[in-house]
């Protein structure tokens, strides 16, 4: 979920125009989160092949990134590595939240609640090995490029950003601000071409706020973050005025005396996470071919409906340019 920051950070509106020519790189596991909640059937079960495999984040694979590429937008997909054990609390209740919320969805099914069912059905998506090598695999024959981190992916798309190999990260998490992305998008999955993409400067962000991105993330800590519970009170607004009054390491000391976690550490995971700096970036021809070979004749997808998406990705308009230009 990470950190909730919404209260304090105002977004700048943008639309995909902004976006032209650049290069995004995309937290997957976020992503693939958002397509198995939301591309479902009308009773929440997700969409799946005849052989029950899941296929829905193939369909939001495929459907946006030909959108975005047809934009002129360039995807890099950033998939997670090993979690910072901080962290195993956090999974531990977000696999309760869904096996809990597994359990209710059926039982909706049964008695034929679909609202219910759909509700429920949403917070209970997962990712397994599965779908998350058929992603790669669906990426790599689209051409598009992803890179493998060794912590959390939010990092690793943020260092990307500082080094120039990527304009923006997209994700819906505020943490990609303290991580130090220098650019941030949000809903990167509205579809129409209107001024509704939220965009937050990390510099713009700070000057806001009056505080350093050291401030930040004490801030965030307080709040409450993937790697630690914050102090039982504290939101956005009030951890702000804490910052303006001096009084974070006061509170932050309040914090360490009942938290079962070294403060410092989490603070690190921040500052100084664990990064491949070992990557390549490049932009193959997609094999429309292959794409249509995986997606219809191996999961059912129709021929008609993948054909004209993958063709977004080689027939860009003439105002945007070839995309041989980008391999």
């Amino acid at each position: 979920m990470g950190v909730k920051l919404k209260d304090i950070v105002e977004p700048k509106t943008i639309s995909f125009k902004d976006l032209e020519g650049r290069v995004v790189s995309i937290d997957a596991f976020n992503t693939l989160y958002q397509f198995l909640s939301t591309i479902r059937q009308r009773d929440g079960r997700p969409l799946s092949d005849e052989n029950g495999n899941i296929t829905s984040h193939l369909s939001g694979i495929l459907y946006r990134n030909s959108s975005m590429i047809e934009k002129d937008i360039k995807p890099i997909y950033i998939f997670d590595g090993q979690a910072p054990e901080l962290k195993s609390e956090t999974q531990a209740k977000r696999r309760e939240v869904r096996e809990e919320s597994e359990r209710i969805f059926k039982q909706a099914l049964k008695e034929g609640d679909t609202e219910k069912a759909r509700k429920f059905a949403m917070r209970s998506s997962k990712l397994s090995p599965e779908i998350i090598e058929s992603s790669k695999k669906l990426l790599t024959l689209m051409g598009i490029p992803y890179v493998e981190a060794k912590g959390e992916g939010e990092a690793q798309a943020a260092y990307l950003v500082s080094k120039g190999d990527a304009y923006a990260v997209a994700s819906q998490d505020y943490d990609c601000l303290m991580f130090g992305a220098k650019r941030v998008v949000r809903n990167l999955a509205v579809s129409s071409n209107l001024g509704n993409l939220e965009y937050y400067e990390l510099k713009s962000v700070l000057s806001q706020l009056k505080v350093t991105r050291e401030e930040l993330i004490d801030m965030g800590i307080l709040i409450g973050t993937d790697f630690c519970e914050g102090l039982k009170g504290v939101g956005a607004k009030t951890a702000l005025k804490l910052a303006h009054n001096g009084q974070l390491k006061e509170k932050l000391a309040e914090l360490q005396k009942q938290s079962t976690h070294d403060l410092d550490e989490v603070r690190e995971i921040f500052l100084n996470h664990n990064i491949n700096t070992d990557y390549k970036i490049k932009w193959e021809k997609p094999n429309q071919d292959k794409i249509i070979e995986f997606l219809c004749y191996e999961h059912g997808f129709s021929v008609d409906r993948v054909t004209k998406a993958s063709d977004k990705l080689k027939n860009l308009s003439s105002s945007q340019g070839s995309l041989d230009a980008w391999f």
